[in-house]
């Protein structure tokens, strides 16, 4: 190995070492398996190796990277449409409340039928509240991460926090199967 390439596994190394950690973060959020998580964070970043020559600089590379881990999750998602997706991680959307046992119940089959509305969710609505309500990224970044403009990240969260209400409410009220929904 000559001095650029270990200078490249180094920038390689670097490169994986700041940004795995996130990236795993944002597939588990996204699929909701911690090994399917460890395998899609594998395959983003013999992605990232295989284009790091293509990177132009035009956006941060944390943003460059989530953005091929965002194509990564749609296409896992294509492969395996029905999953059970943010097992327990969205429950922070949801007010926590302490009480009463027979509060306490309620609030845990609420939560119980907002996850399930989650499971109708396209992906184009995951993502949105993956980066915006769970990672909390700005809406610029979340722009730049779905390769759109700020006016439809913000349109598109609000449409899909307002299609989960909707859903978990529906759930709730019918005991509703789970459908995917647009």
């Amino acid at each position: 190995m000559d001095a650029r390439e270990d200078r490249g596994q180094q920038d390689i190394s670097g490169i994986y070492r700041m940004y795995s950690k996130e990236v795993y973060q944002y597939l588990y959020h996204f699929i909701g398996s911690r090994e399917a998580a460890e395998d899609l964070t594998q395959e983003v970043f013999v992605r990232v190796i295989k284009s790091l020559h293509r990177f132009e600089e035009r956006s941060s590379m944390r943003t460059w990277i989530l953005h091929i881990a965002k194509h990564v999750a749609i296409d896992e998602y294509r492969k395996k449409r029905l999953q059970t997706i943010f097992a327990g991680t969205l429950l922070k959307l949801l007010p926590s409340t302490e009480g009463l046992p027979e509060k306490e119940l309620q609030d845990k089959e609420e939560r119980t039928h907002f996850e399930k509305a989650l499971l109708q969710l396209k992906p184009k609505y995951r993502n949105v509240i993956v980066l915006r309500g769970i990672r909390e990224y700005t809406v610029k970044e979340t722009a730049e991460i779905l390769g759109c403009t700020e006016a439809k990240v913000k349109v598109d969260f609000h449409r899909a926090m307002k299609m989960v209400k909707e859903v978990a409410l529906h759930i709730y009220e019918k005991g509703a199967g789970v459908n995917e929904i647009s």
